[in-house]
């Protein structure tokens, strides 16, 4: 039977060239490595979500946990926002969706977009989303409840990817620490990675990706689902669970 893939991720999962697309949309890298692996792929993501959302969805959605029933291989795809800078601490940056009346969140949360890029500039980049510490603890906690389940399910990761996006001030200060944090954590806890700069780094920082400067075009999501089909092909049995 064909090959099941349940993908943990964030946007870079399901923005295209021009905007976020729907799950299915053939175009997105979950869906092409799928193909590539004569499966199908589930996609569980959110904008903006780190390897800590990926922990709350794991332990808190019984649609994950009905999945978990059925998938052939788990891909980790988060890590990348995780890095970015956050000029104000996650928890007030992503409160600002609530405040009222809605003319004052409109000119709060346009004042802070504003202020961000330089921000981001002057501080270098730090504070980031998530620290590499706490990225690495949660990647951790996900595996090893994960193996607990499964014990048998292979179980994937990503390097954080690379951005050229004004919206950050083009600053990436934080994320050769995160890279080198998981990797090594993948390496004690044998979770093969996908190197995803090596696979879409120049797709990016050559301007070919979306005009954001952060997610990518159709030719960068066709590497990657290419690239992570190669890196999960070998690891399923010859008898799936789909």
């Amino acid at each position: 039977m064909s090959p099941q893939l349940l993908v943990f991720g964030d946007s870079l999962c399901f923005h295209g060239p021009e905007g976020p697309c729907a799950a299915d949309d053939p175009r997105l890298w979950p869906n092409v490595a799928a193909n590539a692996l004569s499966g199908q792929a589930d996609l569980v993501a959110g904008i903006g979500w780190t390897a800590r959302d990926l922990w709350w969805s794991l332990t808190g959605d019984p649609r994950v946990w009905a999945d978990l029933r059925r998938v052939d291989a788990v891909v980790l795809a988060v890590g990348h926002m995780d890095t970015l800078p956050s000029p104000l601490p996650t928890y007030l940056r992503q409160g600002l969706r609530y405040l009222r009346p809605d003319g004052v969140r409109r000119v709060v949360r346009g004042a802070y977009l504003a202020a961000q890029p330089r921000l981001s500039v002057v501080m270098r980049g730090r504070p980031r989303v998530l620290p590499a510490r706490l990225t690495v603890s949660y990647l951790d906690q996900s595996v090893e409840a994960l193996r607990a389940l499964r014990p048998e399910l292979p179980v994937f990761g990503m390097l954080p990817s690379v951005h050229r996006a004004d919206a950050y001030g083009r600053v990436h200060t934080g994320r050769a620490e995160a890279a080198a944090a998981i990797a090594s954590w993948a390496a004690r806890r044998e979770v093969p990675l996908l190197d995803t700069p090596g696979v879409v780094g120049e797709h990016v920082l050559s301007g070919a990706g979306n005009p954001d400067g952060m997610h990518w075009g159709w030719a960068g999501h066709e590497a990657v689902g290419t690239a992570m089909a190669k890196l999960v092909a070998p690891h399923l049995g010859s008898g799936h669970v789909g």
